[in-house]
């Protein structure tokens, strides 16, 4: 062989070891992410190429799918109560791809998790049977809440304090994902997406607002823990009118008669004195106080459901003016209606917190478990006589203050009210709120559950937590003691 043939061979050879080493490189370490590509059209036909599986409440599945006509998707997803149940499962859409439940466990429900292959399954590529998502929603809280919320704009959530299993969680005003679960629902599409009362949020998880006097069963436990005051009776060091620090502007109290001037905490929470809180704020420091709110979870950026909520937050580099500001849930305090849930759920299982979640099982097609989650993982934030105190003050407000709308015969009931400003100056309708437990002693249950309502149409004049949003949660609360 000469030189010229010698060297074309090589040349040759070294090409085709080249083509070899791409083709490899491509199938072993890009052909992943080439499959993963959401422009991929492969990936999508493959994901809707059989039923999906299920999302599953009390045993009975709330999603489903449907055969479509025509196209190269053979199914698109289907919702059983759609708008019952959007704020849990979320929409898993052919066009506009996947959220909430549908989202995180997509590869579950569409067959692709590779938990649900064999080895087999894993060396031929084939495509498995798809899992279902077991999860913790009591169809009665869920429906309750639904209900009475109505056409308010809005959001409840409910809570088994001793486990965290989230028993409802409601956004109102809904939506159908069964309408945007196709390639051709672009109409729909652009309505939710346009509506002003943004019907696609969360409100539940993801619509943090000013939680108003609900934040101060959070100052109370503050002060009890501290130690500033022996129990919930005694009387505290409460001017009433008070001046914000350093200002001339004096904090008033929504009950001009009540007896708010040296008030204990007990009676400032039975009355909502904003005077008590706002002082009690500036005495503890916003340090303490903020110790306290991110015990019950403030300030939390990974708090997953297992759908990440959006942090609540207590802020910081304040002046002791906006410090007691602070104190009755304004200035830039922030809170989920899952946060405050929370706080109830902690006081109710005696200052022990339960981490929330809406998702007991993620279960393979023979209902084997892929992941569990478990009941009761708790952390201690605040002492059980702490707690048992807080308990007794909220069973009063209830009983005998701003909370009456949330008396069910026969059970503990304790909670606290909140009418939150809006707007600058607080020039719009207010945001009304309610922060609740109760315990049936018959029977052991027990819920905590919070309601926030944005907008009810109602006259400001008409904006209370104990009008608006007390009957909620006291037929949430209702349906879980039953």
């Amino acid at each position: 062989m000469n030189k010229t043939i010698r060297r074309a061979s090589v040349f040759s050879l070294l090409l085709v070891l080249a083509l070899l080493g791409r083709a490899t490189w491509v199938q072993a370490y890009e052909g992943k992410a080439l499959a993963d590509d959401k422009t991929n059209r492969r990936k999508i036909m493959a994901q809707y190429a059989q039923p999906l599986g299920n999302i599953v409440v009390a045993g009975e599945s709330v999603t489903g799918s449907k055969r479509t006509e025509g196209g190269d998707l053979a199914y698109k997803r289907s919702y059983t109560d759609g708008e019952l149940y959007a704020a849990v499962t979320g929409y898993s859409s052919q066009a506009y791809g996947a959220t909430q439940l549908e989202g995180i466990y997509s590869d579950v429900l569409d067959g692709t998790d590779t938990r649900l292959k064999n080895p087999l399954d894993a060396l031929t590529g084939k495509q498995q049977e798809p899992g279902d998502v077991l999860t913790t929603i009591d169809p009665d809280v869920q429906k309750a809440g639904y209900r009475a919320l109505g056409d308010k704009k809005g959001a409840a959530v409910a809570i088994d304090p001793k486990t965290g299993r989230i028993l409802g969680m409601v956004s109102t005003p809904s939506y159908d994902p069964s309408k945007i679960a196709g390639l051709t629902d672009g109409s729909a599409w652009q309505d939710l997406t346009t509506d002003e009362d943004k019907p696609l949020v969360n409100r539940a998880l993801r619509q943090p607002l000013p939680p108003g006097s609900t934040f101060k069963l959070v100052v109370a436990a503050a002060a009890l823990e501290d130690g500033r005051y022996a129990s919930v009776d005694t009387p505290t060091d409460s001017p009433n009118p008070y001046t914000l620090p350093n200002t001339r502007t004096v904090l008033k109290n929504e009950n001009a008669s009540a007896p708010c001037e040296d008030a204990s905490l007990r009676t400032a929470l039975r009355y909502s004195c904003n005077n008590v809180f706002a002082k009690l704020a500036v005495d503890l420091g916003q340090d303490k106080v903020k110790v306290m709110a991110e015990k019950f979870g403030f300030d939390d950026t990974e708090r997953d459901v297992p759908v990440r909520a959006y942090p609540s937050v207590y802020p910081s580099g304040m002046d002791k003016a906006q410090t007691a500001l602070s104190g009755i849930g304004q200035f830039d305090v922030t809170a989920t209606p899952l946060q405050m849930a929370m706080v109830s759920a902690a006081i109710a299982n005696d200052g022990l917190l339960a981490s929330p979640h809406m998702v007991s099982k993620v279960v393979d097609s023979d209902g084997d478990a892929l992941r569990s989650y478990d009941d009761g993982d708790t952390r201690r934030v605040v002492s059980s006589e702490t707690a048992r105190q807080l308990r007794s003050a909220m069973v009063t407000v209830v009983e005998q203050g701003t909370g009456t709308n949330a008396a069910i015969g026969g059970a503990e009931v304790g909670g606290k009210t909140g009418t939150a400003q809006h707007g600058e100056n607080n020039s719009k309708t207010p945001y009304a709120w309610f922060t609740s437990y109760a315990k049936d002693a018959d029977t052991g249950k027990e819920v905590a559950v919070a309601v926030m309502i944005e907008d009810s149409g109602a006259a400001r004049s008409e904006v209370s937590g104990n009008g608006l949003a007390a009957p909620v949660a006291q037929k949430m609360m209702k349906a879980a003691l039953r």
